[in-house]
């Protein structure tokens, strides 16, 4: 009997949702892009910590398959802690795109004060997808009009909200060298060459076999998803 093909895994940064794979979905068999807790249409949790977001993750993957994790950011590191068993998945390979690997104590300051701020109510909903499309760095990639913003609003009876739990801000600071580590397949760090959160100084000192992706930036699975095609072809056999 021949092993099944692997399910591909996409999982988006802090503060965008499912939607910013969409020009990936056609080129690649069976996707799974979801919202991240407390993102988009997935329902929140009472704590946000990178173990308790992988764990929602995981819930929601098919059993059964192997699984290559591609994230984005704080999906990345997601996507790296799923590779090291615990959370039931056969993740063979497993890839962390623009992770931030530097933070300051301003920095985690900075995360933790925006994340105990009272979530905004806007009038209209452009306002809300101003704030949206600012807060997921997709603010000049993505048209306000464009569908993708969708998920990333919604409205109640007091007005527009962004989609986007304000705790999951206070995630805090990422051991990557660890994850890699630990984790039991396949693994690759990569980051645009313009990439002002992972720039390529940091990703080769982390990890000296790491992926410099010309001419782009911090959001390249938006900016040019064909130039991040090569590695996901890569880690998925092809």
């Amino acid at each position: 009997m021949t092993n099944p093909d692997p399910v591909l895994l996409l999982l988006h940064g802090l503060g965008a949702t499912g939607e910013v794979w969409h020009d990936h979905l056609s080129r690649f068999d069976d996707v799974v892009a979801p919202d991240l807790p407390g993102h988009g249409r997935a329902a929140r949790l009472d704590e946000y910590t990178f173990t308790s977001m992988a764990a929602a993750v995981a819930d929601g993957v098919p059993s059964g398959r192997p699984v290559v994790a591609v994230g984005h950011s704080l999906g990345g590191v997601l996507a790296l802690l799923l590779a090291d068993g615990s959370h039931g998945l056969d993740v063979v390979a497993a890839c962390g795109v623009g992770i931030k690997l530097n933070w300051s104590d301003a920095e985690l300051a900075k995360a933790a004060e925006v994340a105990a701020r009272p979530e905004r109510v806007f009038a209209t909903r452009a306002e809300a997808v101003d704030r949206w499309l600012k807060i997921s760095g997709l603010a000049g990639l993505l048209p306000p009009d464009s569908p993708r913003a969708d998920a990333g609003v919604t409205e109640g009876p007091d007005g527009w909200r962004v989609a986007v739990d304000q705790k999951a801000f206070g995630v805090g600071a990422p051991d990557v060298p660890a994850l890699l580590a630990a984790a039991k397949g396949t693994t690759v760090l990569a980051a645009g060459e313009r990439d002002p959160m992972c720039p390529p100084e940091a990703l080769l000192a982390v990890d000296p076999d790491g992926v410099v992706l010309p001419g782009a930036g911090h959001n390249v699975h938006v900016e040019s998803p064909s130039t991040l095609w090569p590695v996901l072809d890569r880690l998925l056999g092809r």
